[in-house]
C-alpha cells in the first residue's frame, strides 16, 4: 500500500472508528440456536467489556489482561485491543498510544502500564507480537494516518534502542536480559535467571554468566517490528526508508535461522554469554512462527517433527509453552506457568501464522478443542493442561486473552472475517456454533458482511446484496472486499475432504470435491 492509497481510503471509516458510540449500533453480532456456545461467548463478550478500563498516566479507556493483572503489557495488550476492536476501537487505539505516549526521550518503551504503581514499567523490555505490526494493521484497517505517523515514530526509534541496548555482543540479534523480556514467567527456559533488571533499567545485565542471551523470539519480534515498518515508510511515501527496513529486516531473518537454528533438533534455542546453546524446547517455536520467520519448506519441517507431534506441541489441547516430551516439562502444573501448560496467549496468537502456512484444517480442530475447554469451564483463566483441558484452578477468572479466544475462534469456525484486503467466510454447516446461526459484521471498508445458516447452507451477503450461497462441512470463501469471489479453501477438521456446492448470482452452480487446506482459484 503506497501513500495516495492509504489517503484514499474512506473517510467515514475513520470517523466511525473513532466514535465508539456511533460504531456501537453496528458492531458484531452472533447467534446461535447452540445454547451453550451462546453463553459462552457472550460471557467473553461480558468479561472483555469489564476489562476495557482508565490506567493511570493516559487519558483514555484501554483493554487491560484481566483476571489477577491489572494493566496493559506490551508484549500482549496492542494484539489483544487490536482483536477487540470492532467492539471498542476507541480501546484500540488508545492501548496503543498508551505506549507511544509514554515512551522514553532515548526510545525506550514501557513494557507495561498497570495500576497502583507509580510508574510504567521500565524493568524489562517483554515483547511477542511486535507493537509496530499492530500499529500497521490498525491503522490500515481504520484509515487512521495520525496513527501511522505517531506508530513509525515510535516503533523506529524503539528498533533504534533495541540495537543500542540489546545488542552488546554485536551480532545483530535481540538479547535476553531477564525472564520478563519474554513474558514466559516459571520457564525452565528462564531457571536461575533473574525475573527483571537490575535498578529497574532493561539497559542493565544482571550477574549470571549465561547472559546476555541471544534469543530468537525477541529477535523475531524485531523482524516482524522491521516488515511493519518498511510497509508503514512505504504508505507514508518514505521509499528509501522502506528499502532500508526491509534490508534490515531481511538481515535479522538470516541471523535467526543462521545462528540460533539446530536442524538435527528442528528447534530455536537461546545462546548464552559462553555461545552455546539453551536446548530447551519450548514455545519459541510458535513466537518465530508467528513472525513467518521460517519459510514454507522449513516450517513443513518444524511442523512434521515438531509442532504436530502428540508428545511434541500438538497434545489434545495445543501448544504447550513447553513440548510434552521436553524433559523439563512443570508437574504439576503451576498457576502463570510457561513451563507446560497450554496458555491461552499462545491460542490467541496462532491466527497469525496457522493459516500463513497452509494448516487451516489442523487450526480448526485446535479452535474446537479450546473453544470446547472454554465452554466445560467458562470462567476464562490463563491456561489448560495441554492433556486434560483443564483450566489451572488456581487462576483467577476474567481474562482478557482466553475471552479472547472464544470470540475471536467463534467467527473464524464458522462466521466471516476480514483477512489484509479481502474477507474469509468459513462454512462449516453442522458445526455446533453454526446452528441456525447468524453472524453481522462491519468489514474494515464499512460494508455489511453477513451469514446465514439454515439447515445445510449458508447464505453469504455484502450490503444485502447476496454474493454466494453455500452448502459445505468445511470450505472458505475468500473473496475481495467487494464480494467478488477469488478462491475456495479446504478447511475440514473432520474428515480429508468435503463436498462444496456453490452458487453465485449470475453463474452456474457448481459442486466439487476440497480436500482439507486444498486452494482452489475460482476467480475464472
Amino acid at each position: 500500500m503506497n501513500r495516495r492509497e492509504f489517503l484514499a481510503a474512506s473517510a467515514a471509516v475513520l470517523t466511525t472508528t473513532r466514535d465508539s458510540s456511533a460504531f456501537a449500533s453496528s458492531e458484531p453480532t452472533f447467534r446461535t440456536s447452540n445454547t451453550r456456545w451462546q453463553a459462552t461467548y457472550d460471557k467473553a463478550l461480558s468479561v472483555l467489556a469489564g476489562n476495557v478500563q482508565i490506567m493511570p498516566r493516559f487519558p483514555g479507556p484501554v483493554l487491560i489482561e484481566g483476571s489477577s493483572y491489572a494493566g496493559i503489557w506490551m508484549e500482549c495488550g496492542p494484539h489483544e485491543a487490536l482483536l477487540y476492536r470492532k467492539f471498542r476501537p476507541d480501546a484500540a487505539r488508545n492501548s496503543h498510544l498508551t505506549f507511544f505516549e509514554l515512551q522514553k526521550e532515548d526510545g525506550q518503551l514501557p513494557a507495561n502500564n498497570k495500576a497502583n504503581v507509580t510508574s510504567p514499567g521500565w524493568a524489562q523490555i517483554q515483547m511477542v507480537v511486535p507493537i509496530a505490526a499492530t500499529a500497521w494493521d490498525l491503522a490500515k484497517a481504520t484509515a487512521d494516518h495520525e496513527l501511522l505517523e505517531k506508530a513509525y515514530a515510535s516503533c523506529s526509534r524503539w528498533d533504534d534502542w533495541l540495537m543500542r541496548y540489546r545488542n552488546t555482543r554485536g551480532t545483530g540479534l535481540v538479547e535476553g536480559f531477564c525472564t520478563y523480556d519474554t513474558g514466559m514467567d516459571n520457564s525452565p527456559r528462564w531457571h536461575g535467571m533473574a525475573n527483571a533488571c537490575p535498578d529497574g533499567s532493561a539497559r542493565n545485565i544482571p550477574k549470571n554468566a549465561s547472559l546476555p542471551r541471544l534469543c530468537p523470539d525477541l529477535s523475531a519480534t524485531t523482524y516482524g517490528a522491521r516488515i511493519a515498518l518498511a510497509a508503514m515508510a512505504q504508505a507514508l511515501g518514505k521509499t528509501a526508508e522502506a528499502s532500508m527496513w526491509q534490508e534490515k529486516a531481511a538481515t535479522i531473518r538470516q541471523l535467526i535461522l543462521s545462528k540460533l537454528y539446530v536442524a538435527e533438533d528442528a528447534a530455536f534455542y537461546d545462546v548464552d554469554a559462553q555461545n552455546h546453546f539453551v536446548r530447551i524446547n519450548c514455545d519459541i517455536l510458535s513466537r518465530v512462527c508467528s513472525e513467518h520467520v521460517p519459510d514454507q519448506q522449513l516450517f513443513d519441517t518444524l511442523w512434521q517433527r515438531q509442532i504436530h507431534r502428540p508428545e511434541g506441541f500438538w497434545p489434545q489441547f495445543p501448544m504447550p509453552s513447553s513440548a510434552i516430551d521436553e524433559p523439563t516439562f512443570v508437574r504439576p502444573i503451576p498457576r502463570n506457568s510457561w513451563g507446560g501448560s497450554s496458555q491461552s496467549l499462545t491460542a490467541m496468537r496462532a491466527s497469525r501464522w496457522m493459516d500463513h502456512y497452509g494448516r487451516s484444517s489442523d487450526f480448526a480442530w485446535m479452535m474446537d478443542q479450546w473453544c470446547e475447554a472454554l465452554q466445560k469451564d467458562p470462567t476464562f483463566r490463563q491456561g489448560i493442561d495441554p492433556v486434560s483441558g483443564t483450566f489451572s484452578p488456581d487462576e483467577a477468572p476474567k481474562y482478557s486473552p482466553s475471552s479472547l479466544v472464544m470470540t475471536t475462534y467463534t467467527w473464524r469456525l464458522a462466521g466471516v472475517h476480514d483477512e489484509g484486503d479481502e474477507l474469509w467466510w468459513n462454512i462449516r454447516a453442522g458445526h455446533p456454533a453454526a446452528q441456525n446461526a447468524s453472524f453481522r459484521m462491519k468489514a474494515n471498508d464499512g460494508k455489511i458482511a453477513e451469514m446465514h445458516y439454515t439447515g445445510k447452507s449458508a447464505s453469504l451477503s455484502l450490503n444485502g446484496r447476496l454474493i454466494a450461497t453455500l452448502e459445505s462441512e468445511g470450505a472458505r470463501l475468500i473473496t475481495t472486499k467487494d464480494g467478488t469471489p477469488k478462491a475456495l479453501v479446504g478447511i475440514s477438521n473432520r474428515t480429508p475432504s468435503t463436498t462444496v456446492s456453490l452458487r453465485i448470482p449470475g453463474r452456474p452452480k457448481s459442486k466439487r470435491s476440497l480436500r482439507a487446506d486444498e486452494y482452489v482459484d475460482i476467480t475464472r
